[in-house]
């Protein structure tokens, strides 16, 4: 069988390879030319001139409005993002809940909070949170991006969680069951720790999701990166640049998130190669039942 082959589509051909090469070709032309087009309509307006950048290179304009618009998305995401873990992680588990009422709360309370749209729930709590004032004036719109950024996101990463957990194999569990230990030990000391292996893709896309919807606050008057960039392209007159420098340092952030989470999933990852998550549930179902003996006759 060829190198290329799969257990889901037969190897290419040398004219299916041809084809595929044809058409990747194409792409790149299609992408380079929308991208000179894209240039060259911006070059017309005057947009890459040096007058447009310039204020870029001051120091105040990062001073007054890009640095506190970084900020602001960082603390937003940072905030969020830790919250959207606990919640996740809790109602995730939750859902896997031997108790029927649990389940059900929470599978009722992951649906509707997916349900509901980001910027809507944004909207509603900044209103909500200014009518009985539970902030103050200066943290209301944090208070709402943050709480509504954690409540959708909590409800997905609480899917991936009970994924995640049910993809293992069930003899984990009826062993870990078989030698004493409770739920709650099963879940914290065999389940999780190789779940989140497996998981950890698609928390960082979530990740990135968040940091991204930070962006939605601009809509409640939230100051965060985004929104400083479009005061910038108002007051300096280059909204093209201004949007452009904040694309880049939102892409930088995304890159830089991504990075470190793929360098964690391969630490991980060697480390359960080199047996480190066997031994390690091995000593726990030690210390669970002393008396058994785990080695392999």
């Amino acid at each position: 069988m060829s190198s290329g082959a799969s257990v889901l589509f037969d190897a290419p051909g040398p004219r299916a390879r041809l084809r595929h090469h044809l058409y990747s070709l194409l792409v790149v032309i299609a992408l380079v030319a929308a991208g000179w087009w894209l240039f060259d309509a911006f070059a017309d307006k005057g947009q890459f001139t040096a007058e447009k950048w310039k204020p870029f290179l001051e120091s105040g304009v990062w001073e007054t409005y890009l640095l506190p618009g970084l900020r602001g998305t960082l603390l937003a995401a940072a905030i969020s993002i830790v919250g959207a873990l606990f919640f996740g992680m809790l109602f995730g588990i939750l859902r896997l809940s031997d108790h029927r009422w649990v389940r059900w709360t929470a599978g009722a309370v992951v649906e509707l909070a997916r349900a509901i749209p980001v910027l809507i729930l944004m909207i509603f709590l900044f209103a909500l949170f200014g009518e009985y004032k539970l902030f103050r004036s200066d943290d209301l719109a944090l208070a709402a991006v943050v709480i509504a950024l954690v409540i959708y996101n909590a409800s997905v990463i609480a899917e991936i969680v009970r994924a995640g957990i049910k993809a293992l194999p069930k003899g984990q569990s009826e062993a870990a069951v078989a030698l004493g230990l409770r739920k709650g030990q099963l879940m914290r000391l065999v389940l999780l720790p190789q779940a989140v292996t497996a998981m950890l893709p698609a928390l960082v896309s979530q990740m990135v999701v968040v940091l991204k919807d930070t962006a939605l606050g601009y809509q409640i008057t939230y100051v965060e990166l985004v929104r400083s960039g479009q005061q910038v392209g108002a007051s300096q007159q280059n909204t093209i640049p201004a949007l452009m420098v904040v694309a880049v340092i939102m892409i930088s952030l995304n890159l830089a998130l991504t990075f470190l989470a793929t360098r964690l999933e391969k630490r991980l990852r060697s480390r359960r190669k080199k047996g480190g998550a066997v031994l390690a549930a091995d000593s726990v179902l030690t210390d669970a039942a002393p008396g058994v003996d785990l080695t392999t006759k």
